[in-house]
């Protein structure tokens, strides 16, 4: 299998403030590009989209390929399930939804310390491996967002897991709350694959720092900024797939550019991409991914993720000589439709989903301080 996937949750959308209005004729073409490249592998789940993700796999994969094409990949995330009887009123919707008949890959999705008793208490890990012997599940395993200490137990007790999902890219590498290199050493550790997702650590990684720019574009002048993180994820020897969230064909053709014939980092390369990592992280003031997870239920409706890419533009950007930019525009835009900053009533039901663990609440006062008017 070749070593790119399609993620299905950024997919492109007739309306930018419906998370579920997906361009569902683009995506037909994207499939079509994919698939005739030779990649396989489609990653979805229940909430992606606003929920739409896993119809869209039917209407734009599923019904328009033979099965024997393409893998499919699904997921039971812990706050949709409240039973086992729950479990299962999922998954029969899943495969309605996509229409697959089995799932190549299903994952316990976003398994962590906090809801790592709740899959353990519905016996989760059982129903899963259940669902293999049925036939409906070809491989089993689970997403993860913690420590590489948390991640070697649940392995060690859950040897029948066959691969687990991890967040890799060169910004996270040595981070120690999201730990990438240390849980994907686990992983080597107990012979397990790894299936990357956020290479591109929510399109970030796509638009770095001018000075770090410049050193990729000295390296390699033809090669786009994303080029740098996809290929730093797939060049790890133990990485199955890395998933890419394209939400256009000109975001896939240059994925496809160097992923057909994929030839890994050197050594040098990679020293490059962490010295790249180091200019970033000096820069960055809230690393949201825009998985966009804590939006769904946000009861002021406050457009989360999008508040923080531009408090980070601005907070990358020189304002004691611009005064002003863009991004006040942008804000100002945005909060004619969704909730102000200002507006959050810290319910805390978005950091309890929020898979990088940031203080969602305190960061919304910083951009509020910064927007409101």
């Amino acid at each position: 299998m070749k070593k790119l996937g399609f993620g299905l949750m950024r997919l492109p959308q007739l309306d930018p403030a419906d998370a579920a209005s997906v361009d569902v004729e683009q995506v037909k073409k994207m499939v079509d590009r994919f698939i005739e490249k030779g990649f396989t592998y489609f990653d979805t789940a229940w909430m992606y989209a606003g929920f739409a993700s896993e119809n869209v796999a039917r209407e734009a994969l599923v019904e328009r390929y033979p099965r024997d094409r393409f893998t499919l990949a699904t997921k039971l995330h812990a706050g949709f399930f409240n039973s086992p009887e729950d479990c299962d009123k999922v998954f029969k919707e899943q495969l309605k939804k996509t229409g697959a008949g089995f799932f190549d890959y299903y994952l316990l999705h976003g398994v962590d310390k906090e809801n790592l008793s709740k899959f353990e208490k519905h016996d989760c890990f059982r129903w899963l491996q259940e669902k293999k012997e049925q036939g409906l599940v070809k491989h089993i395993g689970f997403s993860y967002h913690d420590s590489a200490e948390c991640l070697d137990e649940i392995l060690a007790k859950h040897p029948e897991m066959e691969f687990v999902q991890l967040q890799i890219n060169y910004l996270d590498w040595e981070s120690e709350w999201i730990q990438s290199g240390k849980n994907y050493e686990v992983c080597v550790r107990h012979g397990k694959p790894v299936i990357v997702m956020e290479p591109v650590k929510g399109g970030s990684l796509a638009r770095v720092p001018e000075e770090a720019e410049k050193l990729f574009l000295a390296a390699a002048p033809d090669r786009s900024i994303p080029s740098w993180a996809i290929r730093f994820a797939a060049s790890l020897p133990n990485v199955m797939v890395v998933l890419s969230g394209m939400s256009s064909m000109e975001q896939m053709e240059d994925n496809l550019s160097y992923m057909d014939n994929f030839v890994p980092l050197s050594e040098e390369e990679q020293k490059l991409c962490f010295q790249a990592g180091s200019i970033i992280n000096a820069q960055i003031a809230v690393p949201c991914t825009g998985c966009s997870y804590c939006t769904e239920g946000c009861p002021a409706h406050i457009a989360i993720p999008r508040y923080f890419s531009l408090y980070n533009e601005i907070m990358r950007e020189d304002m004691e000589r611009k005064g002003w930019t863009v991004s006040f525009s942008s804000y100002d835009t945005l909060a004619q439709t969704h909730g102000k900053a200002s507006d959050c009533i810290a319910c805390g039901q978005c950091e309890e989903i929020c898979p990088q663990r940031l203080p969602i609440i305190e960061h919304l006062k910083n951009v509020s301080a910064k927007f409101d008017h």
